[in-house]
C-alpha cells in the first residue's frame, strides 16, 4: 500500500469537479466520489502533513480521531489500489 507521502504528486495531477468526477491525466483514469471523498482529495491537493488534513477533518466532522485516521487510510489504500 502506497502512503499519502508516495500519493502526493497524484494527488496534485488529479483533476476534480464538484459532482465527484475525477481524471487523471497522465494514466487516463477516471472514477466517481462522494462529497467527503472530493473534500479530502481537495485537502491532499492544499495541504501536505496529514495531522492538519485530520485536525481540517475533526473541525468539520463528528468523527473520533482513530475512526477517522482509519477513514482517510482506507481511502488513500482504495485510492492506491484504484491507481495500480
Amino acid at each position: 500500500m502506497a502512503s499519502i507521502e508516495d500519493l502526493q504528486e497524484l494527488f496534485h495531477r488529479l483533476a476534480l469537479s464538484e459532482s465527484g468526477f475525477v481524471f487523471d491525466p497522465v494514466s487516463g483514469q477516471s472514477f466517481t466520489v462522494n462529497e467527503t471523498g472530493i473534500e479530502l482529495l481537495r485537502l491532499f491537493q492544499q495541504v501536505s502533513d496529514i495531522q492538519e488534513i485530520k485536525k481540517t477533518l475533526l473541525e468539520t466532522y463528528d468523527a473520533q480521531p482513530n475512526e477517522l485516521e482509519r477513514d482517510i487510510n482506507d481511502f488513500v489504500s482504495s485510492l492506491s489500489e484504484l491507481m495500480n
